[in-house]
């Protein structure tokens, strides 16, 4: 069996983040850094600049003109919004792969990373009044070491998805099949991207049931989407579900007029990620 260390350290050695991706989070770190600078590193991928382009005259569509600047298209995005839809960008294909094998579905495994990153998104704004950015992108990596187990051991990541029942942690028969789990590869691998602590944490323990959960936290907001949208049939792996908290148990039945009409607009807001990651 290989630590979780071990599996980060094989999966870089065979995968790395494409140099745009990772360029553009280092120069957003940079206070120094220019729109110009930017847009340099953004035409060097002609995949992201039809998606960014796309993505703000889909959210600009009051516009008489389109957005055809690559420059404009950020100043109207934001810098954190296009780290997170680069980063989407870079990690869709690895998830899209290879084939589903069994019940594993790595087409499926995207979809719900993608869900859980929108619902995280509207959760941090309309439920707690904070910016989404963050939540979006912990919802997009949370899974993440899901891909790297299954990568490096695969027949023993498969061999724990079937072990997997409704009733039961995927958690548990990884630590017995791999010796470790997609939670503690994951935070690894975001410590190793030099990823901010609050997501670090968020990946680590999204599905750790903590009696001092506080709801509006990034690990918080990351465990209500994943139960949300388990609910509505979006899981990883089919019928399989997450629990919570138990102060976000409460919480949730605090304010569950909020969550109605937050659970009413989703569909809406998973059908347009689809359209725009086509996934």
């Amino acid at each position: 069996m290989l630590t979780a260390e071990q599996f980060v350290k094989k999966f870089k050695e065979v995968k790395t983040l494409p140099y745009v991706v990772t360029e553009l989070s280092r120069m957003i770190a940079d206070d120094d850094t220019t729109m110009k600078d930017l847009e340099d590193v953004i035409k060097m991928d002609p995949t992201l600049v039809a998606r960014l382009l796309r993505l703000v005259n889909s959210a600009s569509c009051g516009r008489l003109q389109p957005i055809t600047a690559i420059d404009r298209a950020v100043a109207f995005l934001g810098m954190r919004n296009l780290r997170n839809m680069a980063i989407t960008d870079a990690l869709q294909n690895i998830f899209k792969e290879q084939n589903s094998v069994g019940i594993f579905s790595r087409k499926r495994l995207w979809l719900h990373c993608a869900v859980v990153g929108t619902c995280s998104k509207i959760l941090a704004e309309k439920i707690f009044g904070i910016n989404g950015d963050d939540a979006y992108l912990c919802g997009i990596l949370h899974d993440f070491g899901k891909i790297i187990e299954e990568q490096i051991a695969r027949d023993d990541f498969l061999a724990a998805c079937e072990a997997c029942s409704p009733t039961d942690s995927l958690i548990t028969h990884e630590r017995h099949f791999l010796g470790t789990d997609h939670c503690e590869v994951g935070y690894l691998l975001a410590k190793d991207w030099g990823l901010p602590p609050p997501f670090q944490e968020a990946i680590r323990d999204h599905h750790t049931l903590a009696e001092d959960a506080v709801p509006a936290s990034l690990t918080s907001i990351l465990q209500i989407a994943q139960y949300i949208t388990g609910q509505l049939g979006y899981s990883s792996l089919p019928d399989v579900t997450s629990a919570l908290s138990p102060p976000l148990i409460i919480h949730l039945q605090e304010n569950m007029d909020e969550y109605k009409v937050l659970i009413d607009d989703l569909p809406e807001e998973i059908t347009k990620t689809q359209d725009i990651y086509e996934t």
